[in-house]
C-alpha cells in the first residue's frame, strides 16, 4: 500500500509564503512523477506544478515565477515553495504521485490534501 502525506498549508496574508510537503509512504520502487493540484471552492481540480525523477519541472502559467516545485528523491518527497501568495491562490492543494509500486504496475496515488489560505 501507498499513501501520500501532505503538510504545510495554513493561513498566510497576502504577499506572504509557505512551503509545502508531500511525503510517499510505503513498497515503493520508484516514484515516475510528482505533481501538485490545487481546487478552490467551486472549481475544478487544475495542476499547479510537476516533476519527474529526473528533476524536470512544469508549471501552470498562473504560478510561474511565484512557485517552485523540488524533489528528494531519498526521501521520496516533493515540496511545493509558494511566494507572493495571492488571495486567488486560496485551495486545497493535493499532492498526486505516479508510482511503481513492489509487484504491481505502475499507479497513481492522492494525497488527503492540504488548506491553503491567502487573506488580502
Amino acid at each position: 500500500q501507498v499513501q501520500l502525506v501532505e503538510s504545510g498549508g495554513g493561513l498566510v496574508q497576502a504577499g506572504g509564503s509557505l512551503r509545502l510537503s508531500c511525503a510517499a509512504s510505503g513498497n515503493i520502487i520508484s516514484i515516475i512523477v510528482m505533481k501538485w493540484y490545487r481546487q478552490a471552492p467551486g472549481k475544478q481540480r487544475e495542476l499547479v506544478a510537476s516533476i519527474n525523477n529526473g528533476g524536470s519541472t512544469n508549471y501552470a502559467d498562473f504560478v510561474k515565477g511565484r512557485f517552485t516545485i523540488s524533489r528528494d528523491n531519498a526521501k521520496n518527497t516533493v515540496y511545493l515553495q509558494m511566494n507572493s501568495l495571492e488571495p486567488e491562490d486560496t485551495a486545497v492543494y493535493y499532492c498526486n504521485a505516479l508510482v511503481i509500486p513492489i509487484g504491481r504496475i505502475p499507479s497513481g496515488y492522492w494525497g488527503q490534501g492540504t488548506q491553503v489560505t491567502v487573506s488580502s
